[in-house]
């Protein structure tokens, strides 16, 4: 019996495997490490072969390391960052450069090369702008193909196929040119609610014109959740499975990730829009919902980027997590940002906040914006405020200022529901997964600051767990993707705010967004 699934997951710095159940056990993890070249501080190169053999290495290990027979895996499905691999109309690699024996012909999804590129997109008239907060960001494929048009023109007269990662990913495994709409509407401008999908008087301004040709991009896309092909006979060779195993329509990574915590969501029960906050280094809140919501530093809206029938819209903080390990470095009771410390800090916040109640660090005021915003205000420039400082440099000092950090993030997170959600009510269930689930301030605040029911997904590997459900659709082990969320999702325990708080965060939000206006006036002086 087909009935399990292998999950796949390219990140920046490696490639994750892992063999799931049809209940949505992980049964075995396997990761392999792959190269990322950093030329310059704002360049980001891979070699997608080595990206492909990585995924080969973490496959078999997986598998042998579930003690699965071969003869169980109905279905394959990838996920991985929006990185754009430069290929030749015969397949071969385009690299960019050489470098020894590896070929770099991917442009990694942190590479900013393209920020001049990214500039001009944003300043073109058209109704395409709408859907990325109108502000293009230079990690998204147009701005990279730009540049690439304009400062290698010799690789573009080379040019035949282009693909984001994911995409490239199931084409290698099953020699299938076909293109997720996953990836084509959040990354290359397609539109999946309106035919022809590609605009091609958009493409023309940019100077993309010859772009779907160039590129091999086909005309329709295929949703998360369908198959594009079955595993080619070297694959199937090569990773030691069938050729009757299926393979999913590829999904940018943050995606998966949302799926694997709002897949057991009963999306058709409540009206409000379901978010997904995925939450460590940074953040991104990833909203579904059967009405398109546009604004300033949204990515999106994008039509049944994962699920039929409903729009997803993106944001996000630059630094969260970052943010406390940086709190924690730069004061004089602190120290490297290992997790005994951060437990240290938080034993003693609740310590603190049960002994002063509600006074507890009230004069303290922080606009966590330490790195750039990139919601609501899409501005890197941006820096961070703190209000309210002594010269206390004492340990319980730092724990005050981390606890108020703590508050402005939660608020921060606040302002963003406001915008992706329209102001509208109900609120929406918030559905924490990441890092910031082990810190039991912040999943406190999440609830009480937002007014937010939390839903906290148990320990998983939220990322993997999406791209298996995507999978057994694809492998027909579910009948839908609504169904594969219901059998394999985690379902978390569910967090309600605390009415009697909501005066007091009420009074720090008027704060923060009084803070926000007066940097503002700041930096217009």
């Amino acid at each position: 019996m087909q009935d399990h699934v292998i999950a796949v997951d390219v990140g920046t710095g490696s490639a994750r495997a892992g063999v799931v159940s049809p209940e949505g056990v992980l049964l075995f993890r396997a990761e392999h490490p792959i190269i990322l070249a950093r030329p310059r501080d704002d360049l980001g190169e891979h070699d997608s072969e080595d990206i492909w053999a990585a995924c080969v290495t973490a496959i078999r290990a997986a598998l042998e390391g579930s003690r699965l027979e071969a003869a169980r895996i109905g279905a394959i499905g990838f996920d991985a960052t929006c990185s754009l691999v430069l290929r030749r109309r015969d397949g071969s690699q385009l690299a960019l450069r050489t470098e020894g024996n590896r070929r770099f012909d991917t442009i990694a999804w942190l590479d900013h090369r393209a920020k001049a590129e990214a500039q001009r997109c944003s300043a073109l008239d058209h109704p395409v702008l709408r859907h990325t907060g109108k502000v293009m960001s230079p990690e998204a494929e147009i701005p990279k193909l730009m540049w690439l048009k304009t400062h290698r023109p010799d690789l573009w007269a080379e040019g035949g196929q282009f693909f984001d990662l994911a995409d490239f990913l199931t084409w290698r495994a099953t020699g299938s040119t076909a293109r997720s709409l996953c990836t084509l509407t959040s990354k290359w401008t397609f539109f999946g609610h309106a035919k022809p999908g590609w605009q091609r008087d958009f493409l023309a301004l940019a100077g993309l014109a010859d772009l779907p040709e160039k590129g091999g991009l086909p005309e329709e896309a295929h949703a998360v959740g369908a198959a594009v092909g079955t595993l080619s006979e070297a694959v199937a060779a090569e990773l030691g499975l069938s050729t009757a195993v299926k393979v999913a329509a590829g999904m940018v990574d943050a995606y998966a990730g949302a799926l694997g915590v709002l897949g057991a969501a009963d999306l058709g029960a409540r009206d409000e829009a379901q978010v997904a906050l995925i939450a460590g280094t940074s953040s991104c809140l990833i909203a579904l919902g059967r009405e398109p919501v546009f604004g300033h530093s949204l990515w999106g809206p994008y039509y049944e980027a994962i699920f039929p029938d409903l729009w997803l819209v993106e944001a996000g903080q630059s630094a969260t997590g970052a943010l406390l390990n940086h709190l924690l470095r730069i004061h004089a009771e602190g120290g490297e940002p290992v997790t005994a410390l951060h437990r240290r800090v938080i034993d003693r916040i609740q310590a603190l906040r049960a002994e002063e109640g509600p006074a507890f660090a009230a004069k303290l005021n922080v606009l966590p914006d330490f790195h750039g915003n990139r919601s609501p205000f899409a501005d890197p420039t941006l820096t961070g405020v703190v209000s309210g400082l002594t010269l206390d440099a004492s340990f319980d000092g730092l724990c005050r200022l981390y606890w108020r950090a703590c508050v402005g993030i939660a608020l921060g997170i606040r302002q963003i529901l406001e915008v992706m959600t329209g102001g509208k009510t109900p609120l929406p269930r918030l559905h924490l997964t990441g890092g910031h689930v082990k810190n039991p301030l912040l999943v406190e605040l999440y609830a009480d600051a937002t007014g937010c029911e939390l839903v906290v997904a148990e320990e998983t590997d939220a990322v993997l767990i999406g791209t298996a459900m995507n999978a057994a659709t694809a492998g027909d082990i579910y009948a839908s993707l609504a169904a594969a969320g219901q059998a394999m999702g985690p379902r978390g325990r569910i967090i309600a705010p605390n009415p009697a708080r909501r005066a007091s965060y009420d009074g720090d939000y008027a704060r923060f967004l009084l803070m926000q206006r007066h940097r503002e006036e700041l930096r217009t002086l």
